[in-house]
């Protein structure tokens, strides 16, 4: 059944505020691989929220419940046990914050995960996928062995046993396609997609193929995500009301209108109505209700 996002608004004085552990891989082999890794936890008054796209693939796991979920605004829900890979969206999807009380995650670098995956990274676009589909029995109890280590020694602790899952897990050697890392820094910065083919010295079929193996998304695709990721960067970041009208330039927009236009198919909701859980939580959009 088609799902309506309802008008966004911040969170209730009633939320509590969450704990969190983010760091970087201790694992020299994942630093390339990685962004970040951490634990969280927290309650939040609102019963659902939209996770906005990024264009990069998360490893999620539940420790509060062996449960995840993930529902397109239209389309049938995504359900899984409790860990899973969140493959790059091209969409906002809704999530229930419920299954946030406790979590783990990794936040892939650009073609970050595909060492860890069988197939492309493609195959798991717009989707969330559990682990026990991808890893089989190492997948299954990933989550158990996440819990005992964190009731030995705490988030750290578990962080580090997550650590050695992926080491153990690698499909493909970890060593990121440089070509497909630059690629992806040049699209961030907003380079052409033309500009950036030849700068690599690629045809553009290599460039598109390249892009959707590793990174999940084909190059204009990845492009126009990254842009609304600087857009909302910028207005996270700025003081006051803003000024759409001078981030559609900054951003690379057409105009106002063409901003406005994919801030609604990305984000689901108008620019006006955008306020994230915080300005550190940029793609996180508590709904009313």
């Amino acid at each position: 059944m088609a799902r309506t996002a309802r008008t966004a608004r911040t969170a209730r004085p009633a939320e509590r505020t969450p704990v969190s552990l983010t760091v970087r891989p201790s694992a020299g082999a994942l630093v390339p691989l990685i962004g970040a890794m951490g634990y969280a936890e927290g309650r939040f008054a609102h019963s659902a929220e939209l996770a906005l796209p990024t264009g990069a693939a998360q490893l999620l796991v539940n420790l509060d419940g062996d449960a995840l979920s993930s529902s397109p605004l239209r389309g049938a829900d995504r359900r899984t046990r409790g860990a899973a890979v969140h493959g790059p969206y091209t969409e906002p999807a809704l999530i229930d914050p419920a299954q946030q009380r406790a979590v783990v995650w990794v936040a892939f670098r650009p073609g970050g995960a595909r060492p860890f995956l069988a197939a492309p990274v493609c195959a798991v676009r717009d989707a969330l996928v559990g682990l026990d589909e991808l890893w089989g029995t190492d997948g299954a109890v990933l989550r158990e062995r996440l819990l005992a280590a964190m009731a030995a020694g705490g988030p750290a602790t578990g962080l580090r046993e997550l650590e050695a899952a992926l080491l153990a897990r690698a499909e493909h050697p970890l060593e990121p396609d440089p070509a497909v890392r630059l690629a992806a820094a040049l699209l961030d910065r907003g380079t052409p997609v033309a500009e950036v083919a030849d700068r690599l010295g690629w045809t553009a079929r290599r460039l598109a193929r390249g892009c959707t193996e590793q990174l999940g998304l084909p190059p204009k695709r990845y492009a126009r995500i990254r842009r609304f990721q600087r857009l909302l960067g910028r207005v996270n970041t700025g003081h006051g009301a803003p000024d759409w009208a001078v981030l559609a330039a900054d951003c690379g927009y057409h105009d106002q209108a063409h901003l406005i236009h994919e801030f609604r198919a990305l984000a689901g909701i108008t620019p006006t109505a955008y306020a994230p859980r915080s300005r550190l939580e940029r793609n996180h959009v508590p709904l009313g209700g």
